[in-house]
């Protein structure tokens, strides 16, 4: 496991505002890189249907935009909050874009992928959509695919929930 403490790593909402991940000490976290233009971009309303069942039950979703992956997230914070809002009604927090793999990639997703490998034990993301499941005591506990659909997340969520 890494040394950091999720919840002590720095992260901008998407108005700018500073902060960490503190406020989410406590809930079952489901961390994931997302992107306007993507092939996987309708998974926003799978996201937003987990969040709504769940939230009230201690659960969330954190989305971070990454332009990484073919350019698929060129807009700006306004651009953003406004496609996901009208689009998908998104209601879920959203962050600052993000880099995910490379130099710059950002402290949370060294995190994360330090504790998760993805397929064949490799640590680079390999696409938008990609989602880490957190649970409530910091612990990251499992990683999954951009084709893994967020519906298929329901056992696992409720587990970790219980």
């Amino acid at each position: 496991m890494p040394d950091d403490n999720i919840y002590d790593i720095p992260v901008t909402a998407l108005d700018g505002t500073p902060g960490t991940l503190a406020p989410y000490r406590g809930h079952v976290m489901l961390v994931v890189n997302v992107a306007s233009k993507c092939g996987f971009t309708p998974q926003y309303a799978g996201l937003e249907e987990l969040y709504r069942r769940y939230k009230d039950r201690g659960f969330v979703v954190l989305g971070f935009p990454c332009n990484q992956f073919l350019w698929q997230e060129r807009g700006d914070p306004g651009e953003i909050a406004g496609f996901c809002s009208t689009t998908y009604g998104v209601t879920f927090p959203l962050f600052e874009k993000v880099k995910v793999n490379g130099p710059g990639t950002h402290q949370l997703f060294r995190h994360l992928k330090a504790a998760r490998r993805g397929l064949l034990w490799t640590k680079a993301i390999k696409w938008n959509f990609t989602k880490f499941l957190v649970s409530r005591d910091g612990e990251v506990v499992a990683r999954y695919g951009t084709s893994t659909k967020p519906e298929k997340l329901v056992g696992a969520i409720e587990k970790l929930l219980a």
